[in-house]
């Protein structure tokens, strides 16, 4: 094949390299726009992993490297006069242009052509090119040409960045930060060399602006960030590649998503976009080198699996984009939730936390390492931490001993302790009769109370007949109904240490359909009862009632309906109240302005709109014991445009807590059908982290936790207080005793009754985690 790579990066380089290696036969061209060994840039990373994928592909290049590069596995943090260390990590680093050096070198050894010093304008110019290889950068001009085929998704992020160096020579990934007068910067430093390391620089864009760095010249920039990091470098001056302004300007990080990622032209020719062309990584997670070089082996790998004759092009391509988009997108995922820390870390942590926690929160900002990859990679730090964090809760614990994970750790509001962080969420069980529990809930909630759990939470309990979601749901507006919850928590109470908890809710426009199971939403076939909302609505657009409009006189109503249920709810002994203000019921149909067209002074403004919720809340409040806690639950994001937003839901929870709430229950979505929600493990835990930092209120995270990996995570980040696990608990009654055994931690509590299969099943767990080990750091 004759193959023509624009742009002389890494991905184009070894991509060429690769496929000169694997048929000397092929006639292959790199063309760079700059000259013969020359190029800019510091020091680029990536990961253990890819450096033995290197040495698959091609060991003599993979020698090469491995002379020039440096590898170490510490991550240093520089926080608040601290300085802490962890291990483990396993990066390398090497500088830009010996990395290319050694590509350009190698490609020369092989045969491949490089042209150096000329700008490649179009893939038209070299129309008896078999494929052309669009490795020309984030910028690339072959993109644009074709963006209506590529349909590039480039989204510019608001944080500024300075990439410079330095002479001074680190012995770890260090992170430093530091504070001024207008707030935090960030500095990502690396070594890669024996002489000289990569000093990033990076703060938000609101604190640029109030430094004035959009009014200063290179020089100017360079002054200020030294004095700003002069205690890192210690007399060491930072340095800037003038020749080249792009590597030296501050930036905004542009993120590249491409839905396809090859065409044929004009000509019939194949053209293929690679590396930062088709998607860009954060420098923040230092995957962009990554991605390069793996797209280059995985093309490499298709042609040798296929077939490498032009016959082949369209089949390679084909194959080539599905292997690597699901691989590219984890992996942009994970940089862009750590490029999301590193923009919110100086409003959200910086001041918050202490240096033990924001550590942690750092190491597991991409979500990709978690708590027990963590203690792979260095345990000793980790159960340091553990043993922090546990202080922190309260936990008196012998030298000798080792702290309880996160999950383990006691949790005291108001006069309410709970023995562990996990709680089991309410989950519709559409089995009352008349609304009152029965047998069924009482086997339901007490097994879960005896299978670990610090709180177990009823299903939404509904404060009246016509607040019911179905006929099926239990309610506490009768003193029968009060009576048999007050049997459930008194069985609680004997039997286990768990503690009880009531969700109180009214339907709204969502009242009166079936049960799940013979058709969630849908009205009843028979026996439809009159719903309510703050505005008319129908749901289900041509399928559900359509609610009326609440008059002042229903919500008067319906705030005492609150009350009472408030107070059968404390008669029957639960010990925590939760007010469902979520998913598109009554209280939320009022908050979010999806449901909410009212012109009264409930609805218009978020203020207006919570004024209802608040009301309740207020009363409901009053009517609770001041030594029992009240969390309240709320759609933290409608996922529809023009709804509740995240940012909302600071404000909802800021509201909540001036009037008295002492947690925020965060779930999103249910509201519309319209909704277009993004899911993935832990999809809804940003939501309680952003609260529990900006609103200043414990949280709840609630979705898709469904391992004790996760609540550690979750927990020992500072992102909630408390994790509520909802499926994994229909499935597992015993979820939290299982998952405490799988982790191997042996001092939590079984029920008497049930020891002797204790030892059994935390066996069984530990021989299964030694046929696994060693297991690979992720």
């Amino acid at each position: 094949m004759k193959i023509v790579c624009i742009g002389g990066g890494p991905a184009g380089l070894y991509f060429a390299l690769l496929m000169k290696r694997q048929n000397a036969g092929h006639d292959i061209t790199v063309v760079e726009r700059n000259k013969p060994y020359d190029t800019f840039g510091w020091g680029v990373v990536f990961s253990d992993a890819t450096m033995d994928n290197m040495r698959q592909w091609d060991a003599a290049t993979a020698r090469e490297i491995e002379q020039a590069f440096n590898h170490w596995d510490d991550i240093e943090l520089r926080f608040k006069g601290r300085s802490i260390r962890s291990g483990g990590h396993g990066f390398v680093g090497i500088g830009r242009k010996k990395l290319l050096n050694i590509l350009q070198a190698r490609c020369e050894e092989l045969g491949v052509k490089l042209v150096f010093e000329t700008e490649a304008k179009s893939d038209a110019d070299y129309p008896d090119a078999d494929l052309v290889i669009a490795s020309d950068g984030i910028n690339s001009r072959i993109r644009t040409l074709h963006q209506d085929i590529f349909k590039p998704d480039i989204v510019t992020r608001p944080n500024r960045f300075i990439w410079l160096g330095t002479k001074k020579l680190y012995d770890a990934f260090t992170f430093d930060f530091q504070r001024t007068e207008h707030g935090w910067f960030q500095a990502h430093i690396y070594k890669f060399d024996d002489q000289t390391t990569t000093f990033i620089v990076e703060c938000p864009e609101h604190v640029w602006l109030a430094h004035g760095l959009d009014q200063a010249d290179q020089e100017e920039s360079i002054a200020f960030c030294e004095k700003i990091f002069a205690d890192t470098l210690q007399g060491e001056p930072l340095m800037t590649n003038a020749r080249h302004l792009r590597g030296s300007a501050w930036l905004n990080f542009q993120r590249v998503v491409c839905e396809q990622w090859w065409l044929q032209n004009a000509h019939g020719r194949h053209v293929v976009l690679m590396g930062d062309a088709v998607h860009t990584a954060h420098f923040a997670i230092g995957s962009g080198t990554k991605l390069a070089i793996e797209d280059a082996i995985e093309l490499t790998r298709q042609f040798q699996l296929l077939g490498d004759g032009p016959e082949h092009i369209t089949e390679v391509l084909t194959t080539y984009q599905e292997a690597r988009r699901i691989e590219t997108l984890r992996l942009q995922n994970a940089a862009w939730n750590a490029m999301e820390w590193f923009e919110v870390c100086g409003e959200r942590y910086c001041d918050q936390f202490e240096p033990e926690q924001f550590m942690y929160s750092m190491l597991t900002r991409s979500q990709r390492i978690s708590h027990e990859n963590l203690r792979l990679r260095d345990s000793a730090w980790l159960e340091g931490y553990e043993r922090w964090l546990s202080e922190r809760a309260g936990v008196r614990i012998a030298p000798e001993q080792k702290a309880p994970p996160p999950m383990f750790t006691p949790y005291a509001v108001r006069g309410v302790t709970l023995k562990n962080r996990i709680v089991v969420s309410p989950m519709a069980q559409y089995s009352a009769v008349e609304g009152v529990p029965g047998d069924f809930h009482l086997v339901h909630l007490g097994a879960r109370a005896m299978g670990g759990a610090g709180l177990v939470f009823a299903e939404m309990t509904c404060v009246s007949p016509e607040g019911r979601i179905t006929p099926g749901c239990p309610g506490l507006y009768t003193d029968e109904q009060g009576h048999a919850f007050a049997r459930i928590a008194d069985w609680i109470h004997t039997h286990t240490d768990a503690k009880f908890g009531i969700q109180i809710g009214h339907a709204g426009a969502k009242a009166s359909t079936r049960v799940a199971w013979e058709g969630a939403d849908q009205p009843l076939v028979s026996g439809n009862w009159a719903i309510m909302s703050a505005s008319p609505q129908q749901y289900l657009a041509g399928v559900s009632q359509v609610s009326r409009a609440m008059t002042h006189a229903d919500m008067d109503t319906v705030k005492a309906h609150f009350v009472a249920a408030t107070r059968r709810a404390d008669a029957a002994g639960a010990d925590w109240l939760e007010l469902h203000c979520a998913h598109g019921y009554l209280l939320s149909g009022f908050i979010s302005p999806l449901t909410n067209q009212r012109q009264d002074e409930y609805g218009g403004s978020l203020e207006n709109r919570l004024r209802y919720p608040l009301e309740v809340f207020a009363a409901v409040r009053a009517a609770w014991p001041q030594d029992k806690p009240i969390s309240v639950r709320i759609s933290a994001h409608d996922w529809v445009e023009g709804g509740i937003t995240p940012s909302d839901a600071v404000d909802i929870a800021k509201a909540f807590k001036a009037a008295g709430a002492d947690m925020i229950d965060c779930s999103s979505g249910q509201v519309s059908k319209q909704e277009q929600p993004v899911y993935g493990r832990m999809f809804q835990t940003p939501f309680a982290d952003r609260i529990r930092q900006e609103a200043g209120i414990p949280t709840i995270a609630v979705g898709a936790i469904s391992e004790a990996d996760h609540a550690n995570s979750i927990l020992a980040a500072g992102r909630a207080d408390l994790c509520a696990v909802a499926r994994p608990h229909l499935a597992n009654p015993a979820w939290t005793l299982t998952e405490a055994a799988k982790i191997g931690y042996t001092l939590v509590a079984w029920p008497k009754q049930y020891r002797s299969g204790k030892a059994q099943m935390e066996s069984l767990f530990a021989r299964e985690k030694a046929a696994q080990a060693p297991t690979e750091k992720a």
